[in-house]
């Protein structure tokens, strides 16, 4: 079956309201009726402004990348961004078309 493959790129520091920004996007996924999605922290990356950061013993206050993905439909990967931009989220994210199904 033809699907969307979206993947929005964060920190784990990042909130919307008192919420971790990663979770509110989990829940604005749930309420739109996508099946599933998936939160994976990085080891080490950096983004736009350069800056690497990397896990290490010393705790790094939340800088360390993560990625919130979903496989669904283009018209849930259209109403999910839309959502996002509405709420005037600054957020990097990738989409494109791949084949998904249960065997």
């Amino acid at each position: 079956m033809q699907s969307i493959y979206l993947k929005f790129y964060l920190t784990e520091k990042q909130r919307f309201g008192s919420y971790l920004l990663h979770e509110w996007i989990l829940e604005q996924a749930k309420h739109i009726g996508i099946s599933g999605g998936s939160v994976f922290r990085s080891i080490a990356g950096f983004g736009r402004h350069g800056n690497l950061h990397s896990e290490t013993f010393i705790e790094l206050g939340g800088e360390l990348p993560i990625q919130v993905e979903f496989v669904l439909d283009q018209i849930q990967a259209d109403e999910l961004i839309a959502k996002l931009r509405e709420c005037e989220l600054n957020i990097r994210y990738v989409i494109y078309p791949v084949t998904a199904g249960v065997v």
